[in-house]
Formats: structure tokens, sequence, C-alpha cells
């Protein structure tokens, strides 16, 4: 068979990239070599498994995954960083109500639709009953600057693809709707365990309009299509107190000076659980980001040689939630905030299959202008033969999408290192273990091992740069070190 010019380029550049992979890799110390497709397969296809039914936050599969990273630190030799041996738990509650606890019927043009149980859900504690009452119909933008237009009427609004949209509506509509209808036909917005979490740490907001979340199509185009009337009731949820839980393990430098600071390194081990019965396993979001942190775990910790400074390893619950775990970390950090040099984040590290193209020997880093982080990692990209990159559209506009932007927030240099930003089954049910790229994704976690390395091994510490965007990270990192907070 002939290849096509173009296809045969795209053969030898493949190619020239395999080998000097390859070539790399024989030049990396020998625990870093070590780091095996196999391994990154069986770490994967467990926590992705339909026996984890999701990773859902909280839930049973949750708890046996973040049991099984501890279990993982604890064969690398890393030291218990937690509260409680591995783990840094969070005490908060759990808040529920049942299918028929919500109803709601929408009159528009002569008929009435009564919404299915499940179709419309709401994560709000106080009861509501409304008569029926005038729907208005607004844009995501044009609720939040114009909702007075819909002062004491049903303010439906499709939903943004933000985390934690039923809140942001909550704190920065001006107007008094009586209630807020938000619509998620594709149930993005729908925590896939039935209810809601209560941070006691942030309460919700006395007065706030309570959302509800629509997810029935056919009611959804009758709002939409304006002139209707909503009658809703809503019971108060039940609630039940729970534990919620980052897993952490550190890596003790070596350096006297240095031993002290530390680079941190997280992924996420949620994913969103069951959905209309279905499980969404969740294998490249984001157990595949888990599975190359444990293995950057083994390898860093069986070298005969400890780093210069700590290596402190994070999984973090919540993150398709609104980034919960990294916000508590943030909020309770097990090591001073001052001293972590830089996080390192892990998502989506195993599928090659990008809806942009194959990546291949590739790995792309979110905010790539904001520090210098990627300057210091691209040694290691060299060495072992991968092309770190900016994204030019995605580096940018990711950066606040994962849980680096919580260690950010408060003036840490943290960014999220992903092969694929977009693949087919993202947030779907075919997000399965079979699916990733096993061979490539161990050839980028040889890579991020040793970056890893290399930063914890460097003198100086990365910094935020002069770029615009990255001003107000800079000037968090500024006050950080000086323990003075920053303007806001």
């Amino acid at each position: 068979m002939r290849l096509h010019p173009t296809k045969l380029l795209s053969a030898h550049v493949l190619a020239l990239g395999l080998a000097l992979a390859a070539t790399g890799c024989a030049q990396l110390p020998a625990g870093v070599r070590s780091i095996s497709p196999e391994a990154l397969r069986g770490h994967v296809s467990f926590l992705a498994s339909d026996a984890l039914e999701g990773r859902g936050t909280p839930s049973r599969g949750q708890d046996v995954a973040v049991e099984y990273i501890a279990a993982q630190f604890r064969s690398a030799g890393l030291e218990p960083a937690g509260d409680d041996a591995y783990f840094q738990t969070a005490h908060w509650q759990y808040a529920e109500r049942k299918p028929e606890d919500v109803v709601m019927n929408v009159s528009a043009g002569g008929a009435t639709l009564a919404v299915p149980a499940g179709g419309v859900t709401g994560h709000f504690l106080d009861p509501v009953k409304l008569a029926a009452t005038p729907a208005v119909f607004m844009p995501w933008k044009d609720a939040l600057e114009n909702s007075e237009a819909a002062n004491g009427k049903v303010l439906v609004v499709p939903a943004a693809p933000v985390p934690g949209a039923a809140r942001q509506l909550q704190e920065k509509i001006t107007g008094k709707p009586a209630l807020i209808i938000m619509i998620d036909r594709e149930r993005r917005h729908a925590s896939g365990t039935g209810g809601w979490l209560i941070d006691p740490e942030q309460p919700p907001a006395k007065g706030a309009v309570p959302v509800l979340v629509l997810h029935a199509a056919d009611v959804a185009a009758a709002l939409e299509k304006g002139g209707a009337t909503v009658t809703a009731r809503v019971a108060a949820p039940g609630i039940r107190p729970v534990k919620l839980r980052n897993v952490a393990g550190v890596l003790r430098g070596a350096d006297p000076a240095l031993k002290d600071s530390y680079v941190l390194v997280t992924a996420h081990h949620d994913h969103v659980g069951i959905r209309n019965g279905e499980i969404y396993n969740g294998a490249n979001d984001d157990a595949s980001g888990v599975g190359s942190l444990i293995e950057i775990a083994h390898a860093l910790a069986a070298r005969k040689e400890r780093p210069r400074r700590s290596i402190v390893f994070v999984t973090l619950f919540g993150e398709e939630l609104g980034m919960l775990g990294s916000k508590y970390y943030a909020r309770h950090p097990l090591f001073p905030l001052k001293d972590t040099v830089a996080n390192i984040n892990l998502e989506q590290t195993g599928r090659t299959d990008d809806s942009e193209g194959r990546q291949l020997n590739s790995i792309a880093m979110t905010g790539f202008d904001f520090s210098n982080l990627g300057e210091m990692l691209k040694p290691s990209a060299g060495q072992t033969g991968i092309r770190l990159w900016k994204h030019a559209s995605f580096s940018d506009l990711f950066f606040s999408r994962a849980d680096n932007q919580s260690l950010a927030d408060v003036g840490v240099p943290a960014h999220t290192l992903s092969v694929a930003y977009g693949f087919p089954d993202y947030h779907g049910k075919d997000d399965t273990w079979d699916k990733l790229d096993y061979d490539n994704m161990a050839r980028v976690t040889r890579m991020l091992a040793q970056g890893v390395a290399d930063v914890a091994n460097a003198r100086e510490r990365p910094v935020w740069t002069s770029a615009p965007k990255a001003a107000g990270y800079a000037a968090k990192g500024r006050a950080l070190g000086s323990g003075t907070p920053a303007a806001q």
C-alpha cells in the first residue's frame, strides 16, 4: 500500500518522536525508567472499574478509591501527610431529597406540563411553595446584568458551562425573583449521587433565591418560548453527616536549606458517579491523572538520592463539583503555602484521541505564560522526547477549570498538564479504561516524573511572570511570601 505524502511525513515524524522518546528513556534514572504501561493500566482499570461506580462525591466507590490510593502511597514508602494517616478529612453534611419531594408544573399555550420525577432538582435547604407565577426567560449574561426585570417572577436561565453555576446565580444577580429555574438538559450540573454537599465553612447565603435545576427537555422548551407560568412545591431535604477525604503523602527532601519547601503534585480522584442508572467510569477524567501521580510517587521514592525539596502528593475529592477538595486544601494546607513552591496538577494523561487530532509524545500546560514553570519543565521534556506546548486557545481558557486554580488563587504558581483537552467521551459513560493509550501515557508520565524531580532539585523556585493575566496571582504570591494579605 502506498501512503499519501502527507501521511508518509506524519509516519516519519511519529517514528522520529518514538525514537527520541526511547533514547531519552534510556538516559533517565532507573526509578523513572521503570514507569510502565502495565502499571498504569493496572491503576486505571481498577479506579475506573464498574465496582467503583464512577467515584461520585460522596460515594462508596470513592471511599474504595481513596483506600486504594493510600495503599499505593504506603507501598511507595511515602510518609503519611494527612490528619488521619494518609487522609485529610473534611467533615461536611450531605443533603438529599427524594424525587417526589420536588413537584413542578409549567402552563403555557393552554397546556400544562408536569415535570417527571427526577426531572428537576434543587440544592437548597428551605422548603418552597409557589403558586402560579409568570416566568421570564433570559440568557445567562442578561440574567446577571438585568435580573430586576424578573422581580417577583420566575427567572429562567440556561446553565452556563462553569462549575457551581447555580451558586453563581445566587451570588451575582441583583434582582429579587421569586424563584430561579436553571435549564440543564445534559445534566452537567447534576451531582451523580442524587444529593448535594454542605460545607460548614461556606454556608448558603441568607436570603438567597432558591434555584431549581431543570433537566426535562419538553418543559425547558416551553419555558424558553415565553408566556409560561410556574407552580412549584419543594420539601425540605434530609441531612446527614459525611466524611470527604483528600489523600496525601510526602517524600521528604534531603537538602538542609530546601527540605522544608514543597512541590505539590495533585490529581482528582472523583468523577461524576451514576447518572440515569448508568455508571460514568471516568477513566481519562481523572483516573489517568491519579495513575500517573501514583507512578511518579513510586518512581521518585525508589531513587537512592532524595530530592532537595520535599514532594507532596495529594489526590483530591470533588473536582467535578467545583474543585471542592483543592479549595479545602488551600484553606487547610498540610504544608505552609508560603513554602509551597509550585503545584503541578495532572488531568487527562491517558487519551491521545484529542478532538483536534491525535496527541502523541506531547503534553500541554494551562496558563503556560503565567509563570516560568514551563521553562523549568523543558529539560525533562527534551530529555524524554516529549513536546511540552501551549495551546493557542485553551492554555489560558482552561487555567481556571481545574484544581490548579485553587492554589493559584492563594498565590502558589500552579498549572495543569494534560495530553488531550477534548476527547470523544468527555464526561460521558464511555470514558472507559480500555480506550487509553498506555504506551504514550507511560512516556508522558516519565517526563512528568523527571520534571517534578527537576523542580524539586532546583535552587530557584518557580515564579509568576509579568504576563497581564498573571498579575493578580503574582500579587497574591508576593503577599504570600510577605505574610500580608493581597488587596482584593
